[in-house]
């Protein structure tokens, strides 16, 4: 028996609970939770780490000679707990697109159908982790090459939250067409732990490196080319939202900035709109652009005025930022 004066509370919450399922049509709804869990998906990118870095991420007494067995057991583990994983977010997807619980595992035909593509994407998803570590071996790189401060790649690939949020947005963008539910708790477990938010459909090339990272927001449309190095709290955003004729916010389209090869842009830079940072170009601290930048610029904000639309308070230089980041450090973490 509680001390406390409970029972008010636990009607005013079932009522609560009330109200909002009948507003979104889910009175219907019955059985259990049946959503993805945070929990599982951490422990899965927890050994993921330890699958594409074994020597570094994986376990500590674990010896060159035995990796392999590492892997292979491994990750067999891994991809039965994403399949569980993937069918619960399916089968939520089903759901919500019909707004109300006709889908079930008694509907034999559709819950086979789901099962053959959970199959499917787990599958996809296996066969993409080779070239996934050979882009996060090309991002280790290019932390350690573009940060004096940085002593060995080891050291970037265990201490830079940086390439902690890459490898789950690389992880991430992989399963985002297929299971979006999924990605986006990947991307929010990355932004949780580092304060750097990826949104799971930004497109990011080779060589990416994100230096200290708290604030640095990266929105879904953004495309990001090879070898870009970008520092704390800059924003790849939307300049506006567009509206449907119901006015509803607009999806699915382009809104977020094109950033070609081997561009540097310094802390605190707000870059909005579907726009295009030249290739080479610099973007200074705090500079807040909204159109495009030509290739080799170097941009950078003598107030808080609008950059992109005040000529007088850019500054274009010569000898942008263009030499291809490679690694020097003689080992690369395996």
């Amino acid at each position: 028996m509680s001390k406390w004066k409970i029972q008010p509370v636990v009607e005013g919450l079932q009522q609560a609970r009330h109200e909002w399922r009948e507003r979104q049509h889910r009175i219907k709804e019955f059985g259990g939770r049946e959503l993805p869990s945070r929990e599982s998906l951490k422990s899965i990118l927890d050994d993921l780490c330890g699958i594409l870095f074994p020597m570094r991420l994986g376990p500590s007494d674990l010896r060159q000679e035995t990796e392999d067995y590492y892997i292979a057991y491994t990750l067999d583990r891994v991809l039965n707990e994403l399949f569980s994983q993937v069918k619960l977010a399916l089968n939520y997807e089903a759901k919500s697109r019909v707004k109300q619980v006709p889908v079930s595992s008694n509907d034999h035909l559709l819950y086979e159908q789901q099962i053959a593509l959970a199959k499917t994407i787990v599958q996809d998803f296996a066969n993409t982790l080779p070239e996934i570590r050979r882009l996060l071996d090309a991002d280790v790189c290019a932390a350690y090459e573009g940060d004096p401060a940085a002593h060995s790649v080891d050291e970037v690939l265990l201490c830079y939250p940086g390439i902690f949020a890459i490898i789950y947005h690389r992880v991430a963008h992989q399963l985002y067409h297929s299971v979006p539910l999924l990605s986006r708790i990947i991307s929010e477990l990355a932004h949780s732990a580092t304060g750097i938010d990826i949104h799971p459909g930004a497109q990011i090339g080779k060589g990416f490196f994100i230096d200290h990272g708290t604030g640095v927001v990266i929105g879904e449309t953004s495309v990001i080319g090879e070898y870009v190095r970008i520092y704390q709290a800059v924003t790849l955003g939307a300049k506006r939202f567009e509206l449907n004729d119901d006015g509803a916010l607009k999806k699915d389209y382009a809104r977020h900035p094109i950033v070609e090869d081997h561009v540097v842009i310094y802390a605190g830079a707000t870059i909005l709109g579907r726009i295009t940072i030249g290739r080479g170009s610099i973007i200074g601290g705090n500079v807040w652009l909204t159109h495009s930048v030509a290739a080799g610029s170097q941009t950078a904000c003598e107030c808080h005025q609008d950059c992109s639309t005040t000529f007088d308070h850019y500054t274009t230089l010569a000898d942008p930022f263009t030499t291809m980041v490679t690694c020097r450090s003689g080992y690369l973490s395996r």
